[in-house]
């Protein structure tokens, strides 16, 4: 798969990223495709995400190579991805990476850190989580 090498990021291993990574936990189904023979939807969900794929935890029998179909549960949008890495096992399940086969950075419908992001920067040290005194409290209806 090509990329341009503007979409390149050195990650904290001295590897390179194509996109910013986001812990975020999404429902989702999925379903491996295997020797032309579709697995059972199984529903679980994502524990990082990205513009181009995800970090996903999965029961289902799956290796690197295999193609799969991830839904979206709350959008039902659904995307072609190609696993990329099986970490071990831990009792039944993995935690299985995947690839958009076509990348799609609005798929997981979050506005991604820009490239230059850094929780170094200015912008993240000056960021102050604003306080609400005395918040209003909704009123009961009968």
């Amino acid at each position: 798969m090509a990329t341009d090498a503007n979409d390149l990021q050195p990650a904290r291993t001295g590897t390179l990223r194509r996109s910013q990574r986001v812990c975020l936990k999404v429902e989702i189904d999925v379903i491996v495709q295997r020797e032309n023979v579709e697995s059972a939807p199984e529903r679980t969900f994502t524990l990082v995400v990205s513009a181009h794929g995800a970090l996903l935890s999965l029961r289902t029998h799956a290796a690197v190579g295999d193609t799969l179909t991830v839904r979206n549960v709350k959008t039902k949008e659904e995307i072609s991805c190609r696993i990329v890495d099986c970490g071990e096992k831990n009792g039944d399940i993995a935690n299985v990476g995947v690839e958009f086969v076509n990348p799609r950075a609005n798929f997981w419908h979050v506005a991604f850190p820009p490239a230059d992001w850094s929780p170094r920067s200015a912008e993240a040290k000056s960021y102050r989580p604003q306080v609400v005194k005395n918040p209003p409290v909704a009123k009961r209806q009968n």
